[in-house]
């Protein structure tokens, strides 16, 4: 499991300036909600590397990442764009995951049999992704991402082409799977219920700011930030039990 933080990590989009302050504790799994253009993939993408931070800090378990490049930080970012290649079969997408020039050792292929169990996929090794639904060809991205073992999972929008069904199966699917391998886990969605099903927490990013994070219910549940409400209207998840 792994502990991160921002603190005060400044970044400019265009004419947006953005700063973000945040902890997530190790095994946690956080969504990031909020407007579209409001900076939540920019936050995902300032913890992964893709984009340097003016100035602040990221850290995992104390360690500043400043000066390593995105493959070389403990962490695996899945994006909605799932990226498998079409001629490579599941197995072979998976095993990118170990060694992008597939060069696997017969240990490295019994990790791709596992992951792909892990997600349900086991008998589908062999299948090309246009062979396989929306559903399961994000979770041959998913089960790519077990293999990297990294300790950080970072999700932008997993679930947002799939329906209402295989979107709660999806997230479920990914709750077990952090449990089960010590996964800290950060996702962002359009989708409120997605957070009321899946987040210990979740964070309000609205204009390159977290202005809000909290337990997830009670940040549902708040009515006191006039951005918040204007963002959820009549999509503020109820709970029904």
């Amino acid at each position: 499991m792994a502990k991160l933080e921002l603190e005060a990590v400044a970044f400019r989009y265009e004419d947006m300036a953005m700063s973000f302050t945040l902890a997530v504790e190790a095994g946690e799994c956080l969504a990031i909600i909020g407007p579209s253009g409001g900076g939540k993939t920019t936050l995902l993408n300032l913890i992964a590397g893709f984009e340097k931070p003016l100035s602040g800090r990221v850290s995992i378990d104390g360690r500043n990442l400043a000066g390593l490049a995105p493959a070389e930080r403990p962490i695996t970012m899945l994006f909605q764009e799932h990226n498998l290649f079409a001629h490579l079969d599941a197995a072979a997408n998976v095993g990118l995951g170990i060694d992008p020039g597939l060069r696997l050792t017969a240990s490295d292929r019994e990790r791709v049999g596992l992951a792909l169990a892990q997600v349900g996929l086991a008998e589908f090794e062999k299948r090309l992704p246009s062979q396989l639904s929306g559903g399961q060809r994000q979770r041959v991205a998913l089960a790519r991402s077990l293999v990297r073992r990294r300790p950080l999972l970072l999700l932008d929008e997993p679930v947002a082409a799939l329906g209402p069904a295989q979107r709660r199966d999806m997230l479920a699917l990914v709750n077990r799977l952090r449990v089960a391998e010590g996964l800290t886990t950060l996702f962002v969605s359009h989708q409120p219920d997605d957070a009321w099903q899946a987040a210990t927490r979740t964070a309000f990013v609205h204009d390159g700011r977290i202005l809000r994070i909290d337990e997830t219910r009670r940040l549902f549940a708040d009515r006191s930030l006039p951005e918040l409400n204007d963002y959820l209207g009549s999509a503020r998840p109820r709970d029904d039990n």
